[in-house]
């Protein structure tokens, strides 16, 4: 993998975000103004639990917001607001249908439950805080509709791990390019090599610089 390191489990004395960014700002001079220019990372505390931000991921996939809230929104409904994986478990395929969902999205979903339920995905936060990243994004990516990019994205902002590194996300690429000067940062991976323990605030100031140099509107991500 990548995007992660093998031994990066969260510690109760984690470095805050800015104190990261402080840290990186030393190493790189890019980083520095990009810092500076965009002042502190922030990020928007989960308000779900682990499980009901995995549905809402899948539910999202492929779709434009407006119409994904929706859908999402009746899921919610026919679970009578019990996002848990019996629950999803229970419901009927007619139920799945009539809330918007596709057989493949079902499919993901009750394979995200089953999955949660004999163990192969550890979403228990005692637990879990345990896992490494790494085995994190195996975890998830053994469920049917779940790749690589939506188990880091889980883990950089629902998880608050520290060294994600999402090469194969376009805004970090397209930042990474816009700030370094690299038009095709085709060795991303290597790139982010001199920001360990902390792709992750390196990972939003890319988005950052998307927003800065290309005039691009605040994300989700940035917020």
């Amino acid at each position: 993998m990548h995007a992660q390191n093998a031994g990066s489990i969260p510690t109760s004395r984690r470095t805050s975000y800015p104190a990261a960014a402080a840290v990186l700002a030393e190493r790189d001079p890019v980083m520095a103004s990009l810092v500076a220019a965009a002042g502190p990372m922030r990020l928007r505390k989960p308000v779900e639990t682990h499980f009901a931000t995995l549905v809402e991921s899948i539910v999202y996939q492929q779709l434009a917001g407006r119409a994904a809230a929706a859908i999402h929104g009746r899921l919610i409904s026919a679970l009578d607001g019990r996002v848990e994986p019996e629950a999803v478990l229970a419901l009927a395929d007619e139920q799945m249908r009539a809330a918007g969902l596709s057989a493949n999205k079902t499919a993901s979903l009750r394979d995200l439950a089953a999955k949660v339920l004999d163990g192969t995905v550890i979403l228990e936060p005692h637990r879990l805080a345990r896992v490494p990243d790494d085995e994190v994004v195996t975890r998830l990516t053994a469920v049917r509709g779940i790749g690589e990019w939506t188990a880091q994205m889980f883990l950089l902002f629902q998880l608050r791990r520290m060294d994600v590194w999402p090469t194969g996300d376009l805004g970090v690429r397209k930042g990474y390019g816009l700030a370094w000067g690299v038009p095709t940062p085709k060795q991303l991976s290597v790139q982010g090599e001199p920001f360990r323990p902390y792709r992750s605030v390196a990972a939003w100031y890319c988005w950052r610089a998307v927003e800065i140099f290309a005039g691009a509107a605040e994300s989700a991500v940035t917020r």
